[in-house]
């Protein structure tokens, strides 16, 4: 369990460190593409390392007891994030955007944005929330929690970062958006809507999620004995996929 502790570290503290700190010298000293180069075989190399002690380390008892109402909230919450996810590769102003003019603010938030100007890293957050309330292990809440923590502190980073790379641009998007999920509808800044395709690819993608996850209870509760054991028999089988994927998928072989 150490191992895994000291890999979630490196993975959520190296990402502080390149996107914040480091981030300008090493821009400087290598290019902007050598420091991009370098800042991916870096996760790269710490999300491996985190992945392998994952699979190594014992796994404890439940913290709590599983049953189909948590399965359900947690399958609820995975499809908010994918459709958070998918809605935020479109159209992003945190993306970089080398031909977009330098006084140029975004418009009024639509879709995912209207909902928060953080879509991504928040459905990362959420990801580590369902899975926690669903695998309450030890191992679990150290991964679920770094990524949490990176996702969350890393998106209050992010503003502060912007607001001092793009002085004229990123104030007037806070002030139409917000940090906290759904604060500036509440507040009357945002509006929701606008999602059309980005929901149904959320969707999508948190269909194929399930699946991959191979959440053979809920198959089991809902589908049948017989759904349940195709569920396993593609997702868990040794030819398919690794022993980590299996592992990290919860099968049994």
């Amino acid at each position: 369990m150490t191992m895994l502790l000291l890999a979630a570290i490196a993975f959520v503290g190296t990402h502080f460190l390149f996107s914040h700190p480091l981030r300008a010298p090493l821009v400087r000293a290598t290019g902007e593409g050598g420091f991009l180069g370098i800042y991916s075989l870096v996760a790269l190399g710490t999300l491996s390392w985190m992945i392998i002690a994952y699979g190594r380390a014992p796994t404890s008892a439940l913290l709590w007891p599983v049953g189909d109402a948590l399965w359900a909230v947690s399958t609820l919450m995975m499809l908010v994030a994918s459709v958070l996810l998918a809605g935020s590769l479109i159209r992003n102003p945190a993306f970089p955007n080398p031909g977009a003019a330098v006084g140029a603010a975004p418009g009024s938030a639509r879709g995912v944005f209207a909902i928060t100007r953080h879509p991504m890293l928040w459905s990362f957050a959420i990801w580590g929330f369902a899975h926690i309330l669903i695998y309450p292990t030890a191992k679990t809440f150290i991964v679920a929690v770094g990524i949490i923590t990176l996702s969350l502190v890393g998106a209050a980073l992010q503003d502060k970062k912007k607001e001092r790379l793009q002085p004229q641009v990123w104030p007037v998007w806070e002030r139409h958006t917000s940090y906290l999920p759904f604060a500036a509808i509440l507040a009357g800044r945002a509006r929701l809507g606008g999602f059309g395709l980005v929901a149904v690819l959320g969707m999508g993608a948190h269909t194929f999620e399930r699946l991959a996850r191979g959440h053979l209870a809920v198959a089991k509760s809902m589908s049948g004995q017989v759904f349940s054991k195709f569920l396993e028999s593609v997702v868990c089988h040794p030819k398919n996929f690794p022993l980590l994927f299996r592992d990290l998928m919860h099968c049994r072989n």
